[in-house]
């Protein structure tokens, strides 16, 4: 192997390393910044039930005063949960199924432009609730997080037993 390669090799392990490092402040800023708007967001519809439940209602959904409520504190609670990494990947499941709900229901035409005219999806409101939930939900929360913290305790427990 000649020593042009030798530096490329190390030179490119030093970017990964490098790179690699980034993972987990990166997971934790999505974790925090859009816990913080789904907590936000999910507030707001319990503090404004009733244009909430109007709003739910002119789009056909059924038991608007339950969903209010439900998506009002799954939204609330799961952004806690998310900013925290705790069952992060558990909570970004139900707030994915949150947000294509979102999408199937109240942005139905942006979804159908998925291909045609992809400005319209990802410039829809559910997409970056939707991208920031599927990137946890794949990634996990990073070693940041409360998720890694019990990891590590009942990995240390299961040591000494």
């Amino acid at each position: 192997m000649s020593s042009i390669t030798k530096a490329v090799d190390s030179a490119y392990a030093l970017f990964l390393k490098a790179a690699n490092s980034l993972q987990a402040p990166l997971l934790l800023a999505i974790r925090l910044y859009w816990g913080w708007q789904f907590c936000q967001t999910g507030y707001g519809k319990l503090t404004n039930l009733p244009h909430v439940v109007e709003y739910f209602t002119s789009l056909g959904i059924p038991a608007p005063t339950f969903n209010a409520y439900f998506n009002g504190v799954l939204e609330t609670g799961g952004g806690i949960l998310l900013a925290l990494g705790l069952g992060s990947r558990l909570i970004a499941l139900p707030l994915v199924a949150d947000m294509l709900g979102a999408y199937i229901i109240a942005d139905r035409e942006a979804l159908g432009s998925i291909f045609s005219d992809p400005g319209k999806f990802y410039g829809a409101d559910p997409y970056t609730f939707l991208f920031a939930s599927l990137l946890i939900l794949v990634f996990g929360p990073g070693w940041l997080s409360v998720d890694t913290l019990i990891a590590r305790y009942r990995g240390k427990q299961q040591e000494h037993q």
